[in-house]
């Protein structure tokens, strides 16, 4: 079988059943086709992972580059995530300028990614970021297969060759973790979210594989799966407080908005931060700053996420020929604040009880 870059337009038209020259008009964004038939093409080199041949671009400074923010689902990006974006679209922005590009910011709130791929189809620009927050590897695949130069950030797929720029989050939770253990803590859980992206599963896959490095025992009863909005967080808590869920002695929250509703439950619960259980969060959204205590979480500089997504794009217009995948992790850093802080007589309170628990 054809790999995606031996395939030609022939195959994705026997595909799709329709002819080549129709393959050709709706990849390059031409003539009257009907959305069904824009869709069965955009389908077909999504399954096939068609990947157009390109010469070299021929594009100048002054040129365009397109930032899709993409919210397929909005249960991660939306409102509460806003600053997070900002961040991204100003570190492009510098960057963008400084190379003498221009920057174009297009949203997209619930909409098929199909219709993403449909408005890029002959767009007059030299490259694309595209925010892969809920995108999954078959968006992902779609939106390459465009032929555009293109960096995903914030999601990380190992086997898929594109170019991602996102954080490194076993890194980052390592050092949440390492804060947990060096303060004495034993018994620490996790506050993941059943909501599917890709880093909320790699920072999951980070809590085992770290506190096994750490050489601590990861009980299944102290991690929590809640929705991945506040209101969610925050709802699933205070069900699982009513059900009378024993608390852990510390929690990772997957991201800050989880945090920030699941302690709004703990505290309408009559447990106090972090006198009864201690958090740490990620993400360092501005309002973990101003909390009482204020939020320990993680800090990733986005703005070098999209200084990095831009410089990469240059890179591939301006190459002779062409080049492999670049992946980059961003580091993290652990921002201090007090609710994370142990108190030791309630540290052994807890300990104790799951020591007997576990007997």
């Amino acid at each position: 079988m054809k790999n995606g870059k031996n395939l030609t337009i022939r195959d994705i038209a026997e595909a799709a059943g329709v002819s080549a020259a129709t393959v050709s008009l709706v990849l390059n964004g031409k003539g009257d086709i009907s959305g069904v038939t824009r869709a069965k093409v955009l389908e077909a080199v999504a399954s096939l992972n068609y990947v157009p041949r390109t010469s070299k671009s021929t594009a100048e400074p002054g040129e365009t580059f397109r930032f899709l923010k993409i919210a397929k689902h909005g249960h991660t990006v939306n409102r509460d995530h806003s600053g997070f974006i900002s961040d991204y679209i100003d570190g492009m922005s510098a960057e963008a300028t400084r190379r003498n590009y221009t920057l174009e910011v297009v949203s997209f709130e619930g909409q098929p990614i199909s219709s993403v791929a449909e408005s890029l189809a002959g767009s007059p620009i030299s490259g694309v970021v595209a925010l892969g927050t809920e995108l999954t590897e078959g968006d992902i695949r779609l939106i390459q297969g465009l032929g555009y130069p293109t960096v995903f950030i914030d999601t990380f797929f190992d086997v898929i060759d594109a170019n991602f720029v996102d954080m490194n989050n076993e890194d980052a939770v390592f050092k949440v973790l390492s804060r947990f253990h060096q303060q004495g803590f034993r018994r620490i859980g996790f506050v993941a979210s059943h909501v599917e992206t890709t880093n909320f599963k790699l920072r999951r896959d980070a809590f085992f594989k770290n506190m096994a490095r750490l050489c601590l025992t990861a009980d299944e009863t102290d991690v929590l799966s809640v929705e991945s909005t506040y209101d969610g967080a925050y709802s699933d808590t205070r069900q699982l407080l009513a059900d009378g869920l024993d608390l852990a002695e510390c929690y990772f929250c997957t991201n800050d908005i989880i945090a920030y509703g699941f302690i709004r439950a703990l505290r309408e619960h009559g447990l106090k931060i972090p006198e009864d259980v201690s958090i740490i969060g990620f993400d360092n959204l501005p309002q973990s700053a101003t909390m009482d205590p204020g939020l320990t979480t993680i800090e990733v500089s986005k703005r070098k996420i999209g200084y990095l997504a831009v410089t990469i794009l240059d890179d591939l217009i301006n190459s002779s020929e062409p080049q492999p995948a670049v992946k980059i992790l961003v580091g993290a850093d652990l921002v201090l604040r007090g609710s994370h802080e142990k108190v030791a007589q309630r540290s052994r309170s807890r300990a104790s009880k799951h020591e007997i628990r576990a007997e």
